[in-house]
């Protein structure tokens, strides 16, 4: 590839493909081992979680959105893989499937997400055995560099929330 002297050259390049493999994050979600496992009653996913003394980290997602397989591949799925971390994942899209709430009753990944107001993707909730949200939610990816301090510091409140409310 030649080098790009110019603005117009380097905006051509980006349009026509050239660059943008390298300046973007994956466009689609690419294979079942990048899933979150998707609970189908929320107070036994929190009770399984609070039973290992854990929080239930609940990933709000969108099929194809590159930031959600961000945080999902780089962060939650290790987590989830080398520390036991309880991290689950409802699509936002998901108005068909049954899912049991926090309330007893049955909804759709799609209503109960409406009902929390975290109509972002990708947003990152932290709740407790109740379904009480135990730290302030993540939204968003405002900085890659920085997200893993963020979910860290999030993580470290949850805790500390969840071992007080025993």
């Amino acid at each position: 590839m030649k080098p790009l002297h110019n603005r117009r050259q380097f905006s051509r390049a980006l349009a026509g493909g050239l660059l943008l493999p390298a300046l973007s994050l994956p466009a689609t979600v690419h294979a079942k081992d990048t899933a979150l496992p998707v609970p189908t009653s929320l107070p036994a996913a929190a009770q399984a979680a609070a039973a290992k003394g854990e929080v239930m980290v609940l990933l709000v997602s969108l099929p194809g959105c590159p930031y959600c397989e961000l945080v999902r591949r780089n962060y939650l799925l290790p987590g989830r893989q080398q520390t036991g971390l309880q991290a689950w994942q409802l699509n936002i899209a998901d108005r068909t499937t049954p899912l049991l709430g926090f309330d007893g009753k049955t909804t759709s990944a799609a209503a109960q997400i409406s009902a929390w107001k975290a109509g972002f993707t990708p947003t990152v909730l932290f709740l407790g055995p109740q379904g009480q949200e135990v730290a302030e939610r993540l939204v968003g990816v405002a900085s890659p560099d920085f997200y893993g301090a963020y979910l860290d510091d999030r993580l470290a409140q949850a805790r500390k929330a969840v071992v007080a409310l025993k």
